[in-house]
């Protein structure tokens, strides 16, 4: 889309006993550089954004952002030169707020969820209301942009040129309510600063993402910031406070100001969930708001699905939403693409899975969320990531291990790892019970032979993922496909 230049004044930037550059454009990469663009100079795990400033000073840029570090090695070779150089104590988040201003133009409502688990759902849940409610509405994360607007996303949360771009045209489009995932990745590297946030939720905090954050309390604290940096004092934070972290956060979003809507089974709880009740095809839902119980029925599988339909539920209505009007949408809800998701069923009644649990607590959660839908065995596939988290491997095997009756290891997205090395370590934790079967076509085959009259069976680890990497390539793999095809195959119909 076209945006008028503007200058470097407009973006919140100056320089120092410089001109007021007027730039065309913003780029962090600078292979992406035109002519008039500033660049973003940060800094990075392999090297420094500064070593590409030539490269981008010769695509065209006049202006450079970037830290103390990216000052010192670049004063000498851009001093009294055409190019505008910006230092900043924190470039990442000078350049969110930049890129906010640059493109201006966002849904007039948005909203905001983080947490380790469930953050997909409740954003998507989120939409579905407003859309059902007759508002254009959409969501941004894992599984790209979906509703009144569609578009495909490298990032859960796009980095913030990305980000204000499709803001900007989601807003131009007729976009008006927009949910969007915050990944710890995303907070930490300020992607969401300069968002105009209503509202923002936490679902939960539990292992995951140790291999890009030194400690829990590091990966916690990146979480909080949505609360206690992103968020407006005047937005309210929605908390699932039956996970103790969202305790904390109350403390802090009270601390700021921020009016706090508690999600849980807890009688002070504003949104209270009181009692569930599973079948085969969904679960009825007892819940209260506002000390009024209501009684739904949701067309999902999962408990858990219950906690994000109310969260969900209490991020619309925070927004200014009508209670009644939003209660009335949530038996119309759909599952979300890989979330909980059927993918098939067998002629004898057996049932096929997928989910995107990828951690140990989601792994442990997802099958003890399907049990009570399930009258026979449950069969658990499970995975680990290569390149990612190594601890987490042996508890992702051992969550499996102790809540399904058959456990199938198989590779997920091995990347640069030994596929049988990453399959070892979920082994130790999964036991000798468990069956080993390294190509996950045949694993899958195998988990839907097992199946017998209600029995069912759960896939982890990809969800909504339509490749698997193996080395630094992407095949073409989809676990629902995978299933579909199983089934037809094993039932003699194809």
């Amino acid at each position: 889309m076209d945006i008028d230049p503007k200058p470097l004044s407009a973006l919140g930037l100056t320089v120092p006993n410089g001109p007021d550059v007027v730039i065309s454009g913003i780029s962090v990469d600078s292979r992406r550089v035109q002519p008039r663009h500033l660049f973003a100079a940060l800094p990075g795990v392999a090297a420094h954004g500064a070593a590409f400033v030539a490269a981008a000073v010769e695509r065209g840029a006049v202006a450079v952002l970037t830290d103390r570090a990216g000052g010192e090695i670049l004063r000498a070779e851009l001093a009294g030169g055409p190019v505008a150089l910006i230092v900043v104590e924190d470039p990442r988040q000078a350049l969110a707020f930049a890129a906010a201003l640059f493109y201006g133009a966002q849904p007039a409502t948005m909203i905001a969820v983080t947490g380790t688990n469930g953050k997909t759902s409740v954003a998507s849940f989120t939409r579905q209301i407003w859309q059902l409610m007759g508002l254009e509405a959409a969501n941004i994360g894992t599984t790209g942009v979906e509703g009144a607007f569609t578009a495909p996303s490298a990032h859960t949360t796009p980095e913030p040129v990305t980000l204000h771009r499709l803001l900007a045209e989601m807003a131009a489009a007729g976009v008006t309510h927009a949910a969007m995932e915050a990944s710890s990745h995303g907070l930490a590297q300020r992607r969401l600063d300069g968002v105009r946030l209503a509202a923002a939720a936490f679902t939960n905090f539990t292992q995951d993402h140790l291999d890009y954050h030194a400690t829990f309390e590091e990966y916690f604290a990146a979480k909080a910031g949505l609360f206690t940096r992103v968020l407006p004092e005047e937005g309210v934070a929605v908390l699932n406070t039956d996970d103790p972290k969202g305790e904390v956060l109350a403390a802090y979003a009270t601390a700021r100001g921020q009016r706090v809507i508690r999600v849980g089974h807890a009688e002070g709880c504003e949104m209270r969930l009181m009692g569930q009740r599973y079948d085969a095809t969904g679960q009825d839902l007892r819940f209260a708001w506002g000390g009024a119980a209501h009684l739904v029925r949701l067309p999902l599988i999962g408990g858990f699905q219950a906690m994000n339909v109310l969260t969900a539920a209490a991020l619309v209505i925070a927004c200014g939403a009508d209670p009644a009007e939003v209660f009335a949408t949530l038996p119309r809800l759909s599952t979300v693409r890989g979330r909980m998701q059927l993918a098939a069923t067998r002629e004898n009644g057996a049932t096929v899975f997928v989910d995107y649990a990828h951690t140990p607590d989601a792994v442990e959660t997802a099958i003890r969320a399907l049990r009570p839908h399930v009258m026979g065995h449950l069969v658990a596939i499970v995975g680990a990531g290569g390149d990612r988290d190594r601890t987490k491997r042996p508890l992702m095997g051992r969550a499996a291990a102790e809540t399904a009756d058959r456990v199938i290891v198989t590779d997920d997205n091995p990347r640069t790892e030994d596929p049988a090395t990453i399959r070892a370590a979920v082994m130790a934790g999964a036991g000798p019970e468990a069956t080993e079967v390294g190509d996950r076509a045949e694993a899958i085959l195998r988990g839907v032979d097992m199946l017998g009259p209600g029995d069912a069976l759960l896939i982890c680890g990809k969800g909504h993922e339509s490749g698997q990497v193996i080395g630094t390539d992407i095949y073409p793999f989809d676990d629902v496909e995978q299933a579909s095809v199983a089934v037809a195959a094993l039932d003699g119909k194809i």
